[in-house]
């Protein structure tokens, strides 16, 4: 495995650490894990069942540990923190932001969480009691402490020495923030306007006080929409009483995005962002029951609304994630078509109907599983964005399925 043949495509990095596991070659792994970012590492993680997860993790740079914690979703973190030992992880806090140690430091146990703020100074520990104030997904929660301020008297000059003597910027620094002697907001002051200026001119002559700061109680969504409605790569972030006390940037609010995204789309199937994919099927299908009973409840209701009208109408990883989904689905639909079966022989009266309708349940739930599964794999060979058209195809299918089955046995068994 070459370096030039490897894309920048997680599809065939997925291929490529597929085929290195196969024939042990734990160096290429290594080498290739190496050149990625920290939220790369993530996402490949995310892709694998958990035997092949715990050897890459193995073999993922110490010092990208951190990283990839704070970028994986809930579940398949607590999975990774299991695998390291107390110094191991201390040692991956080491660097991180006040924010993004905010992220994880509740999912650590609670002698790491000793060991790790024991290890701060007292700045970066009032840091990070900041940050754990204010909820996880509010602009409290997703600001860092880590900023630059200047008072809005002094001159460009001034400035520029003082940011020459502290030597380096925090990273996404695109402005400055202007505020009084009582640490309260007044302003941005933008990097272009520090270089393109006099040196003699003051900081309030040029300085934006449109800018207003975000308070930290709004929602992350809300930062997201105002980020986007000003074009900001940078906010400040504010007390009740205007005093400053982070700022968020552009990154934190593509997470953000990103993250509502995944939601939106996992939701639609009764599953969570933060939930592993490759979770074992006992725990898959105890996660699913709840959602699919609440289904069948509406499902019924439907069915009695039809009922007063019946006058009127008349009578690689993909194998691995198949057989999980068959497993999961012949679990949640021997369980569920038990109940179904015989609320139907007691509502019908007949026990032949119960029977019909929890066949054809079960039959329905493993054909959707299966449609599930290959359908965006298909449509990714046809070119065709499975976000677009998977939906539109599932349930199509599963309707037809479910409509044949079900009458294709009623008529097998009741005629």
């Amino acid at each position: 495995m070459t370096e030039s043949a490897i894309t920048d495509t997680t599809e065939s990095r997925l291929e490529h650490l597929s085929q290195a596991l196969d024939t042990g070659a734990a160096d290429q792994i290594r080498h290739l894990l190496l050149n990625l970012h920290g939220s790369e590492i993530a996402d490949l993680l995310e892709c694998f069942p958990h035997g092949p997860r715990e050897i890459l993790w193995e073999l993922v740079d110490p010092d990208d540990h951190g990283e990839v914690l704070t970028q994986v979703n809930d579940e398949v973190r607590a999975g990774l923190i299991d695998e390291l030992e107390t110094r191991d992880l201390v040692a991956a806090t080491e660097g991180l932001d006040p924010d993004d140690l905010a992220d994880i430091l509740m999912d650590l146990p609670g002698t790491v969480i000793q060991e790790v703020l024991r290890a701060m100074d007292k700045q970066d520990r009032q840091r990070l009691e900041v940050v754990l104030h204010y909820p996880e997904d509010s602009a409290g929660g997703l600001m860092n402490v880590d900023v630059v301020t200047v008072r809005a008297d002094v001159t460009l000059d001034v400035v520029m020495r003082y940011l020459r003597m502290r030597g380096e910027l925090p990273h996404n620094t695109d402005k400055l923030f202007v505020v009084d002697r009582h640490d309260c907001y007044r302003g941005a002051l933008a990097l272009t306007q520090l270089l393109t200026n006099e040196p003699e001119q003051i900081v309030a002559a040029v300085m934006d006080r449109d800018i207003r700061g975000i308070p930290a109680t709004q929602t992350d969504v809300e930062v997201a929409r105002q980020f986007e409605n000003h074009d900001l790569l940078s906010a400040a972030v504010v007390s009740e009483d205007n005093k400053l006390l982070g700022r968020i940037t552009i990154d934190d609010v593509v997470d953000v995005i990103r993250e509502d995204a995944d939601h939106s789309l996992l939701s639609m199937a009764g599953l969570d962002e933060e939930d592993d994919t490759f979770a074992p099927v006992m725990k898959s299908a105890r996660r699913r029951a709840l959602w699919l009973g609440i289904n069948l409840f509406t499902a019924f209701l439907a069915s009695w609304v039809i009922g007063n009208f019946q006058a009127t109408i008349g009578s690689s990883n993909a194998r691995w994630l198949m057989y999980k989904e068959l497993a999961v689905s012949i679990l949640n639909g021997l369980g569920w078509a038990v109940v179904v079966a015989v609320i139907s022989a007691l509502w019908f009266s007949n026990r032949d109907i119960g029977l019909v309708i929890a066949a054809a349940l079960i039959i329905n739930l493993m054909c959707a599983a299966l449609a599930g599964l290959s359908i965006p794999f298909i449509l990714k060979r046809l070119n065709i964005d499975p976000a677009l058209a998977g939906s539109v195809i599932l349930t199509t299918f599963t309707d037809v399925i479910g409509f044949m089955v079900f009458l294709g046995l009623g008529t097998i068994v009741l005629l």
